[in-house]
């Protein structure tokens, strides 16, 4: 997080005071109810319904305490890994708002609305749609907006919420009361015994004897609440480069108008790419449910692009062959593109004696593949940093960054010192040898004798000492027998080692 005493920047914080109870959905019964928890040998509740609050109960009170004011209180045990997982939902969920989201706990979310409050109709738009949508989802929400995180999470947590207008952010926090610190419960007893019951209480009191008396943080605590500082918000996950949010005023189903916004998506982030001279290898189109459903689309690319015609060519096949189809339910109304793996595209001169590029028509061939076959599908081989034939490379989705390792140089005049295709795991032979370190003079494989009338090596590769013991020493011999086939063998061990030496085909040349 970066502190900033400058920043112009709007925040969002959005509570749910009755989180776990509202997860249950119809499954609840009809209150009063509450989820409970052991806590220091007893039964305390761990939160209430609305019913069981006005008649008054309240979190952290026993269950037999709670039942000696309403004998027919239905309590259920309560799961707070559950609750993690319906928030980080609705992180998702809430997300159609910004691409900047947090969780915010106990049961909360904050989200850095800075730009995004026009795409809703303004700001009041913006807190009626956040309010609408928790509706549909069925939860009770109280919302503020202010310039820091932490003002507006103490408005709508310790006041009535609600949009705190450009600079009047001190002047509405000075009424919340001083438990909106959120302090240790001796020292806010300690505040309240002193006669200070506001946060304006504080702020006109001098700063050294607080922090003094409640440690060396008290005052920027407080100054964050006042909206002097402003601490960034980490969001749950990191927001692409480039984004592209279309707000639609009513839902849609249609493929084919799905398509259309999609292509107006792709036709603004192209200028805006373009506009910085680049090119993006990933795109994510996030699809945004009436009933709070989400489902993102990632596509790649083997080379950055940003024309609008071929990345929607590749989205409408990726879209055709998903193996689970896009539902839209009773339609979506949001629709946002996101840009990662951003590099510079510059435009290129071309020349009337220049030879074509065939990589270019192989990148968009591997892109209309792996789009209409799934990214896992096309697959390229890449080398690893091992000197064992069967582990110097490995199979990667095409789009995926290479690693560190690089081919070894090639003498394209010079026949090749290792095969294409290599058997897994090497198909044991029987050979017979002249002479102990000599290649194999004839050898039975698949109940066929070859002859060998040419032989190079050995090559001797060592084990890796961090593997098992039982690998051993090879000595590699490119053969060729009498009908011009030619073989790749090894013999593991030498002679006089206990168990005696084998002999193996590992590969074959073309």
């Amino acid at each position: 997080m970066t502190r900033d005493r400058l920043s112009n920047r709007r925040h969002l914080a959005i509570w749910f005071p009755l989180l776990p109870i509202d997860r249950l959905g119809s499954a609840r019964p009809e209150g009063p109810f509450c989820l409970i928890e052991r806590k220091a040998n007893a039964l305390r509740l761990a939160a209430v319904d609305a019913e069981g609050l006005a008649l008054g109960l309240a979190p952290d009170m026993t269950l037999a305490d709670a039942r000696a004011q309403i004998p027919d209180l239905e309590a259920w045990p309560h799961d707070p890994g559950a609750d993690r997982v319906f928030l980080d939902h609705l992180i998702e969920a809430f997300g159609r708002f910004s691409p900047m989201v947090a969780g915010d706990d106990p049961h909360g979310l904050v989200l850095d609305v800075t730009g995004c409050a026009h795409l809703f109709g303004g700001e009041a738009g913006l807190m009626g749609a956040v309010q609408a949508l928790s509706r549909r989802l069925g939860l009770g929400a109280r919302c503020a907006l202010a310039r820091t995180p932490q003002t507006a999470r103490a408005l709508a947590r310790f006041g009535p919420g609600g949009i705190a207008p450009e600079g009047q952010d001190a002047a509405l926090a000075r009424h919340l009361p001083v438990a909106a610190m959120e302090l240790d419960p001796r020292d806010l007893q300690a505040i309240r015994r002193a006669g200070l019951k506001t946060l304006g209480d504080l702020d006109a009191r001098p700063r050294a004897p607080l922090a003094a008396r409640f440690g060396a943080d008290f005052p920027d605590r407080l100054d964050r609440l006042m909206g002097r500082v402003d601490v960034r918000i980490t969001p749950h996950r990191a927001p692409p480069p480039v984004v592209v949010d279309r707000v639609l005023a009513e839902p849609i189903t249609e493929t084919g108008a799905v398509h259309a916004v999609i292509a107006d998506l792709l036709a603004d982030m192209e200028r805006q790419l373009e506009t910085r001279g680049l090119g993006a290898r990933r795109f994510i189109l996030g699809l945004y449910r009436l009933d709070g459903d989400i489902r993102r689309i990632a596509l790649s690319t083997a080379r950055p692009v940003r024309d609008t015609g071929t990345v929607l060519r590749l989205f409408r096949e990726r879209l055709a062959a998903l193996a689970r189809p896009v539902d839209p339910g009773f339609g979506f109304d949001h629709l946002r593109m996101g840009a990662e793996q951003l590099q510079v595209l510059g435009a290129r001169q071309s020349a009337f004696d220049e030879r074509g590029d065939h990589s270019q028509a192989l990148d968009a061939l591997i892109d209309q593949l792996s789009a209409r076959l799934g990214p896992e599908a096309v697959v390229r081989v890449t080398p690893v940093a091992s000197h064992l034939p069967e582990r110097s490379s490995r199979r990667i989705p095409a789009h995926a960054a290479p690693g560190g390792a690089v081919w070894p140089p090639t003498d394209p005049e010079s026949p090749p010192l290792r095969p294409l295709h290599l058997f897994d795991p090497p198909q044991p032979v029987e050979a017979l040898a002249l002479a102990p370190d000599s290649p194999p003079a004839r050898f039975r494989w698949r109940r066929a004798t070859h002859r060998v009338i040419r032989a190079e090596g050995p090559e001797r590769i060592a084990t890796e000492w961090w593997r098992a013991p039982r690998h051993r020493v090879r000595d590699y011999y490119r053969v060729e027998d009498e009908e011009g086939r030619r073989f790749w063998l090894f013999r593991a061990g030498g002679y006089g080692e206990d168990p005696p030496p084998r002999w193996y085909v590992h590969g074959l040349f073309a």
